[in-house]
């Protein structure tokens, strides 16, 4: 099995860090900031570069006890368990691509002018999402000259803006220095927070990273106080030069001050760089983001087939085709919109971060016996009050913002939106959550099951119930009875049913419709081990039927075997299973790959055809053949 490649030292590290780190809040975040805090925004940059170094800190000490490719889903995982862990990784996966959605708008907000046509510039942005995936999927070490190109360029930037704009400085600016209630300070931080965000960044690449435990915290540190130091001297220069009540108006005033501290081609140059600087933060997103997904598919806690890694690249490409796709849809549906993208990106990204830090107190206790290569100061207290500041950040924000209730509301909803991926993905690889689903949802099956299995789809599968008098059947997966009446009636008095369940309440609300029926020759069987097993009360039987039960088998090679050896040979059977649920939730993978599934039934000692049905909610997945010592052809 392919694995990701071990080869990332600090340099790239550092290089991830800043690129993810000098995100539009250095370009755009004093501007917007000033217009609610006036000179006071400073003090806002010197809260957040106080509290990025100790943010830092904490995920350095998390990343050196789990240096995993799943970063802040591995950490949530060992903190809060599978469902918060999984819950925290779908926020970091959606913050992400809104993110990136940010930064390439914003790079495109100064490298084109102003009215420019708008489908022009999405395709643009499309093309740059493109080239970032690709330089994602041909490597690590590509990615990483890419980034140590990119981290250059951003500091280079940031320099050429801060050492010629000091001579420039007019201190009688900062005069008055607070111009609007204390509050506003941390309303002007909400929207600052994205300048000195992305140590996650670093968490994904840890486990391709040679000697993690050392190397990522030191760079975590070293890269944020760079950062955080550059943005000061930037937001300082900048209002030296620009009194704040211009500046709080100017739609990109790096540019009117590289003109009037460098001025002639300069000007274009350093917007040039500043494009660059924005999209190499993206850059970092793209590459990064796709390991946060394999980790999560490794655990079955998001599509199966994004754990795949390529044999020659050593990268997640399935995760990165994915990635893209969705990007895609961001940019398209999200172009233009810069602070509306930014309010929604911050509150995800201080849900993920107060999340994160929360877990060091908590692993200090859960693994309080654990190694730990770096610890972080105050490490039971300082992730309370970090968390408790990021609240106050987003209650003033809340209580200051016009319409920023209406878009809370909005986030929380794509939070909530990954409840039922979670609760159909653990139905997949979760038996007793499969049994308790059955269960509870038994009745409603009763009632639903025309709708579950149309009568058109029915018929069609009762012309399959041929020359079955006086044979033995295995339903396995018998619900509560929607085909288990009509077998009965095709084998006869002299035949014989072995109708399964998981759900004792299924087996139950069946034997009522068989006993009112009047009807002996079913045997119905509850078996909550049915996902891993054939019951072992049932015995030799000529042909196998099941509905629905493809998707719930853990073990499906051994199920497959004991069937086997149940059925003489060229004994039948007839698989039926509902797929592309509302026609994109993925199915498990040895489904989906329908080769694969084919030969899986060969190994086992089956010829199949497989066919699909199409519904409108769903399809359905037809799978029927025959025991046979030979691959032959089914008709």
């Amino acid at each position: 099995m392919a694995e990701l490649k071990r080869s990332v030292g600090i340099f790239t590290i550092i290089a991830l860090t800043i690129t993810s780190m000098v995100g539009t809040g250095m370009f755009f975040g004093t501007a917007i900031g000033a217009g609610y805090a006036g000179n006071a925004v400073i003090i806002s940059w010197i809260i957040l570069l106080l509290i990025s170094i100790y943010v830092a800190a904490c995920f350095g000490e998390l990343i050196a006890l789990f240096p995993k490719a799943g970063g802040v889903y591995e950490f949530s995982k060992h903190a809060y368990g599978r469902f918060f862990s999984f819950i925290i990784g779908w926020v970091t996966w959606m913050m992400a691509n809104i993110s990136t959605t940010v930064l390439i708008v914003a790079a495109l907000e100064y490298l084109l002018p102003p009215g420019f046509n708008m489908a022009i510039k999405i395709i643009i942005a499309i093309g740059i999402i493109l080239l970032l995936n690709l330089v994602a999927y041909l490597g690590v070490d590509t990615s990483a000259a890419v980034l140590i190109f990119f981290a250059t360029v951003s500091i280079a930037v940031l320099l050429a803006i801060i050492i010629p704009g000091s001579f420039h400085f007019n201190p009688g600016n900062f005069t008055p220095f607070f111009s609007f209630p204390p509050i506003a300070i941390l309303v002007a931080l909400f929207f600052m927070l994205e300048g000195l965000m992305g140590w996650e960044q670093a968490s994904f690449l840890a486990e391709e990273t040679v000697n993690p435990e050392k190397v990522i915290p030191k760079s975590l540190i070293i890269s944020t106080i760079v950062a955080g130091l550059l943005a000061l001297g930037v937001a300082v220069v900048s209002l030296g030069i620009i009194p704040w009540q211009s500046l709080a108006v100017s739609s990109a005033y790096i540019s009117e001050l590289s003109s009037l501290i460098l001025g002639g081609v300069w000007t274009k140059v350093i917007a040039i760089g500043i494009v660059l600087t924005l999209i190499g933060s993206a850059a970092g997103g793209v590459i990064s983001m796709p390991r946060l997904l394999l980790a999560m598919a490794r655990d079955k806690l998001f599509i199966a087939q994004l754990a795949a890694i390529h044999p020659k690249r050593k990268t997640p490409h399935k995760a990165i085709f994915f990635q893209l796709i969705v990007s895609i849809l961001i940019i398209i549906i999200g172009f233009g919109q810069y602070t509306v993208l930014l309010s929604m990106f911050v509150p995800l990204a201080l849900i993920m971060y107060i999340a994160v830090i929360m877990a060091v107190p908590i692993l200090r206790v859960k693994l309080r016996h654990a190694h730990r290569a770096f610890k972080t100061p105050f490490g039971i207290i300082g992730p309370v009050l970090v968390s408790l500041l990021y609240i106050g950040v987003v209650g003033a924000w809340l209580f200051q913002v016009p319409g920023a209730f209406s878009l809370f509301r909005l986030i929380l909803s794509f939070v909530f939106f990954g409840l039922p991926i979670y609760l159909l993905l653990i139905f997949f690889y979760n038996p007793d959550a499969i049994v308790r689903f059955t269960n509870y949802f038994s009745r409603l099956n009763l009632w639903m099951e025309n709708f579950l299995l149309p009568k058109k789809l029915q018929k069609e599968i009762l012309g399959l119930f041929r020359d079955l008098k006086d044979k033995s059947v295995l339903e396995y997966g018998s619900g509560v009875g929607t085909l288990t009446l009509h077998l009965a009636e095709a084998v006869g008095p002299g035949g014989k049913v072995y109708a399964t369940d998981l759900s004792h309440r299924n087996i139950h609300l069946l034997s009522k419709r068989l006993e009112k029926k009047k009807l002996g020759n079913v045997i119905p069987v509850h078996d909550e081990h049915q996902v891993n097993r054939v019951p072992p009360s049932v015995g030799e039987v000529d042909f196998v039927f099941s509905v629905g039960m493809m998707g719930y088998m853990q073990d499906v090679k051994k199920i497959l075997a004991e069937m086997n050896r149940r059925l003489p040979e060229s004994g039948r059977v007839l698989f039926i299973e509902y797929v592309n649920f509302f026609q994109f939730l993925p199915d498990a993978e040895w489904i989906s790959d329908l080769p694969r599934l084919r030969r899986i039934f060969r190994e086992a000692g089956f010829s199949v055809k497989i066919e699909k049905k199409y519904g409108l909610l769903w399809n359905y997945l037809l799978v029927y053949g025959i025991k046979s010592e030979r691959d032959v052809p089914v008709i």
